[in-house]
């Protein structure tokens, strides 16, 4: 008797002592402050986000993040959530889409909340998020374009290198060059982002700087845009569609069948892996008088959240110099800090490619491409005419006639 009322004794101890940690657990995780975070992101750059955001919430036990992962449609899962007021606290933005929020009074200005951000990031990616002397988003990285290229063709055409491309001129007479039998000179793609880069490295672009008018049809453009199309179906430098076949420009690069890759850092952690000859990259032309355009994305927090105090927190720890270095490792991203830029993270010389500095010294001779509210709408446009284009179907004038452009100009 004695032994079973021992039993039941200590049942009830072991039950009482359960209970009391599952209702301290259960009291402790209702105590923390929330902040949900979206995001967009490949596998390995999600994989070091967390590994952030644990080493965040170790610091700061009182705040859970709860990480909203968007890998495909990204934007348009966003409009639903800011139209059905569950717009996230912190969200992971670009320039390009930033402005119909910011226009709309969705996002709060972070001038105030970042005061030091001009010594901190370079001053060309914060341009990127400002409007009307507000700033609604803080930089992670920018994105710019540079040409990589296949040091073992350059070597056997006897091409100098390191690679040094003034205009656009300079960069044809290259191609014509080195176009051969065994391998094509250079990609021409179907994505404005790239068209972009030859447009205003000529002086052209989509629609001018102040964002009032079209001028993907000015002589400058119209000059662009015939390199664009003759590299394919004058000179023969760059591999039609057909040429392409199933495989992507990248992959022909990576095979030794393209002797220049126009592209961005996001190409770095793939060509480490997989490329097997010598490479490097070179800056895509530019000057001060012909400044290329640049896209960066960051952090932004919405107007409506009920936890700002701890979501400029998350976004300070996000952006520090720490957590910087962290997305830099991984060789994706070019940072929009200044002392990680110009650190041995990004700079490291043991690494391909050497000259990264490449990245840095294209952002002297840079400015945000101009966007409005209907960029996406008119972005669409240009890719349609692009895709015309490269395929052959229609040339540069007949691509952007009078009602191409009447259509852009009815966005602005």
């Amino acid at each position: 008797m004695m032994k079973k009322i021992l039993l039941l004794f200590i049942a009830a101890i072991i039950s009482f002592y359960i209970f009391s940690n599952l209702y301290n657990y259960n009291s402790t995780k209702d105590k923390k402050q929330i902040v949900s975070f979206s995001t967009w992101g490949s596998q390995s750059e999600i994989s070091v986000l967390k590994n952030i955001i644990k080493d965040f919430e170790k610091e700061y036990p009182e705040i859970k993040i709860e990480l909203l992962h968007v890998p495909q449609n990204y934007f348009q899962k966003l409009h639903l959530l800011f139209a059905s007021n569950q717009a996230p606290d912190v969200i992971f933005i670009n320039n390009q889409n930033i402005q119909m929020y910011i226009e709309a009074g969705l996002l709060e200005d972070l001038s105030g909340i970042f005061p030091e951000s001009e010594d901190i990031f370079y001053n060309e990616t914060l341009d990127c998020f400002r409007k009307n002397g507000g700033l609604y988003a803080i930089p992670r990285d920018f994105s710019n374009l540079v040409i990589y290229y296949n040091k073992d063709i350059l070597r056997k055409e006897s091409i100098s290198f390191p690679v040094k491309i003034t205009n656009l001129e300079e960069l044809k007479e290259l191609c014509i060059k080195l176009a051969t039998e065994k391998y094509f000179a250079v990609n021409i793609e179907e994505d404005s982002l790239y068209l972009l880069a030859f447009l205003s490295s000529n002086g052209g672009g989509i629609i001018s700087d102040d964002k009032k008018s079209v001028i993907i049809n000015s002589p400058e453009s119209i000059e662009a845009l015939n390199l664009y199309f003759n590299l394919i179906h004058k000179y023969h430098a760059a591999p039609s569609k057909s040429q392409i076949g199933s495989m992507t420009t990248a992959q022909m690069f990576i095979n030794g069948k393209l002797a220049l890759y126009i592209g961005g850092r996001w190409m770095v952690p793939k060509f480490r892996e997989t490329v097997n000859f010598e490479w490097d990259v070179a800056e895509f032309p530019s000057s001060a008088n012909n400044k290329i355009y640049i896209d960066a994305s960051g952090w932004a927090v919405s107007k409506k959240s009920k936890n700002k105090e701890n979501a400029y927190k998350l976004i300070k720890y996000l952006s520090s110099k720490y957590s910087s270095g962290k997305f830099t490792e991984i060789g994706l991203i070019v940072p929009a800090r200044k002392d990680t830029a110009q650190s041995s993270i990004f700079l490291d010389k043991s690494k391909k490619p050497q000259n990264c500095e490449a990245f840095l010294k294209s952002l002297k001779n840079s400015k945000p491409t101009p966007v409005n509210k209907n960029y996406s709408i008119i972005n669409d446009i240009i890719k349609e005419k692009i895709k015309s284009m490269v395929n052959g179907k229609l040339l540069p004038e007949e691509a952007f006639d009078d009602k191409t452009v009447n259509r852009i100009e009815s966005l602005l």
